[in-house]
């Protein structure tokens, strides 16, 4: 009998769903649907780079943050611009976040020469080294070396170090074997459980001296990317155990407490995948909803070339980027170029302006006298709830 059998007897290299309700499988039917609603969907060059730059930096915070790294989210945006300057005491962060991303962007690239690296215990072994590159470390700690002393995070000690060579093989061949191959069609359903449970299972093996999380994170990432599942979404479960990282830390420690029951684990990372999947094809749907709504204002003046409508046209754009109706008041104020338009005119001009544009139905006014863009007239299918709120605002 091998020593962790004893001291952690909850490492089974085996999950039982058959007892899983109904709602986890809805909820990880309906991940796998939305990445096929974000694959390849259209949005402009400029707007696609900076909705992945937005989730590499979020991704790469919750991968670092959740293990001490202080830099912020606006920061991190700032470095991926080459924009950070940092204290030399604080510069330790900067090369945290540079591991992460040099990490994300080698599993990005060896899928685009069809060389993703299989899960092995070598490979575990070179993202910790990756994600320990240049970073001061203690006397025991070697990057990509199974770690010769006991370790551990808060109450949870890992896996005997002498065990942890074992255990990683046996990971692996678990990882690689028939429990995770996927029925057709189903691809990425079934590389969601094997990414969550690998995360798992690193996390309770602890195999190295330090970054055993991020290590985690990242053979996670790899499992997601390599599954399909596009790159922007593959740093959901990252931000999501970093958003609620104290059920991170209980679900963990509940798992191993309950004798390897993974199901648990992996509901709060199902549900937390997507919760992301939908925040983030929220925020797709307005970038094209916005790019839709420019295109149609402009078809609506196409025959209309006059001052008056290229100032009619500009106000609407220009009021379409506000949160919020607005009273008259406070129309000129909404950017530089309605302000100069304006700026000679009579007030009789702008309420002119605005009733010519409700004339068009782009524009209405509501009871409370604010104005608002129409952009939902072109929404198609909306509930009729949404279409009775709609015309009651008007």
């Amino acid at each position: 009998m091998r020593t962790y059998e004893k001291t952690h007897p909850w490492l089974k290299f085996s999950a039982d769903f058959r007892l899983a309700p109904p709602p986890f499988w809805m909820a990880l039917g309906e991940c796998q649907s939305k990445c096929g609603h974000i694959a390849g969907v259209p949005l402009q060059p400029e707007t696609a780079k900076e909705l992945y730059r937005i989730y590499l930096a979020k991704g790469v915070l919750a991968t670092t943050a959740i293990e001490g790294n202080t830099l912020s989210e606006e920061e991190i945006l700032r470095h991926l611009e080459g924009k950070l300057e940092l204290p030399p005491s604080r510069d330790y962060l900067r090369q945290e976040i540079d591991n992460i991303i040099e990490g994300c962007n080698e599993i990005l690239q060896a899928l685009r020469s069809q060389r993703t690296p299989a899960i092995s215990p070598q490979r575990i072994k070179d993202l910790n080294r990756t994600v320990l590159r240049k970073l001061t470390l203690g006397d025991d700690v070697v990057p990509g070396e199974i770690r010769t002393q006991s370790v551990g995070v808060a109450r949870y000690r890992g896996a005997p170090a002498e065990d942890c060579d074992f255990l990683l093989t046996k990971l692996c061949a678990w990882l690689n074997g028939n429990d995770f191959r996927p029925a057709p069609g189903q691809e990425i359903a079934y590389a969601t459980l094997k990414a969550i449970l690998a995360h798992l299972y690193l996390a309770w093996i602890h195999p190295f001296g330090d970054g055993n999380g991020r290590t985690a994170r990242l053979l996670e990432f790899q499992i997601l990317i390599a599954s399909g599942v596009p790159a922007p979404a593959a740093h959901l479960l990252s931000n999501h155990y970093n958003q609620t990282r104290t059920e991170y830390y209980r679900q963990l420690d509940s798992a191993s407490r309950s004798g390897g029951d993974v199901l648990p684990f992996a509901a709060y990372a199902v549900e937390g995948f997507l919760d992301g999947f939908r925040s983030q094809l929220q925020r797709i749907r307005t970038q094209q909803w916005d790019v839709a709504w420019e295109n149609y204002v402009h078809d609506s003046f196409k025959d209309k070339n006059t001052p008056s409508d290229k100032r009619r046209r500009d106000l609407v754009l220009d009021l379409s980027k506000q949160p919020e109706p607005l009273p008259l008041g406070k129309l000129t104020a909404i950017s530089p170029r309605v302000a100069a338009m304006y700026a000679r005119k009579t007030g009789k001009t702008l309420s002119r302006d605005l009733a010519v544009l409700i004339r068009m139905n782009l524009l209405q006014k509501n009871k409370e006298g604010k104005y608002k863009a129409r952009k939902e007239l072109i929404l198609a299918f909306l509930p009729p709830r949404a279409i009775a709120e709609n015309s009651s605002a008007r």
